[in-house]
């Protein structure tokens, strides 16, 4: 097979693992950087170019896309779903989780757990926000915000009301969401691959931090899952249409409580905590995928 990864640095842990386990057995993967390519769009023969040359036909590709490049990112997945190639995570399921807003609301819709959490525009609007999730103390998210950066705990809704109305005046879209206490701190990560639970790690916030990031200084062990916790993991990643991600779970009085689905998600502290060879289990389900033409979408979401 010929297998194509969308990332803008090869030297990236997951990006270079992703390469190795492919590389091992015995087949071509080449690393493309996706802000280099750009697209011939028409409607007979699409394809991609990339440093003067038109790419050859891969047989699947793996969007390793970051944030801060999603609109451009997912316009060249868009086009390689065009071109009859095979995405692990097709266009339109990133531009979902990548939307932190839309996303929640995928997953309330279908009665995925996760915290109360508004959302609004009008500073007006500040007191019954902060009331609606359950009054402080309470997180405040920027919609764009990713590795725990743009996200505060106000303990007092008068802290809170200053940091909305801050962020307000800066033009920027947030979530305002229920603190979950009992969490202290932990968040587990769960990484589906082809609608199953493959491993899971418990991130644990260093000491005095309530973000588990471990870019933030967290830790991380591995950590057995309850029935429920796999059941939301998988569900949460079909409801979002991704076949390879991470779904971060709170575990609370409630149960399980979905913050996030990571559409492209680090596989350094997950295979570091568990031992397991990850970026084999993402090539093992390409093996199994049916390959040509087989996006749900075909480009056209």
């Amino acid at each position: 097979m010929k297998i194509a990864i969308l990332s803008r640095n090869p030297n990236l842990y997951s990006t270079r693992r992703l390469k190795e386990a492919w590389e091992a057995q015995g087949h071509q993967v080449d690393i493309i950087d996706t802000l280099h390519c750009y697209m011939d769009i028409t409607s007979s023969r699409p394809t991609v170019r990339y440093h003067g040359e038109e790419l050859p036909h891969y047989d699947a590709i793996i969007p390793r896309i970051g944030a801060s490049v999603t609109f451009y990112g997912t316009a060249v997945a868009r086009q390689f779903e065009m071109m009859g190639t095979f995405n692990i995570n097709e266009s339109v399921a990133i531009s979902r989780s990548r939307d932190k807003l839309r996303s929640m609301q995928l997953l309330s819709r279908k009665g995925i757990g996760m915290p109360r959490t508004g959302f609004a525009n009008k500073p007006d609007n500040i007191k019954d926000l902060i009331k609606n999730v359950g009054g402080a103390p309470v997180v405040i998210k920027l919609l764009e915000g990713t590795q725990g950066i743009g996200v505060v705990l106000a303990d007092t809704a008068k802290a809170a009301e200053s940091i909305i109305e801050a962020f307000m005046g800066l033009k920027a879209n947030i979530l305002v969401q229920e603190f979950i206490k009992e969490a202290g701190g932990a968040d587990i990560r769960c990484l589906v691959i082809g609608g199953r639970v493959v491993a899971a790690m418990k991130r644990q916030g260093a000491e005095g931090e309530f973000r588990s990031n471990l870019h933030r200084g967290g830790s991380a062990v591995v950590v057995k899952l309850s029935k429920e916790e796999r059941e939301t993991a998988v569900n949460a990643a079909k409801i979002m249409g991704l076949n390879f991600c991470g779904v971060d779970l709170l575990r609370s009085e409630n149960g399980p409580m979905v913050m996030e689905v990571n559409s492209s998600p680090g596989l350094e502290g997950i295979e570091k905590a568990t031992g397991m060879n990850i970026a084999g289990m993402v090539f093992d389900f390409l093996e199994k995928s049916p390959k040509t033409a087989t996006n749900k979408t075909r480009g056209r979401g």
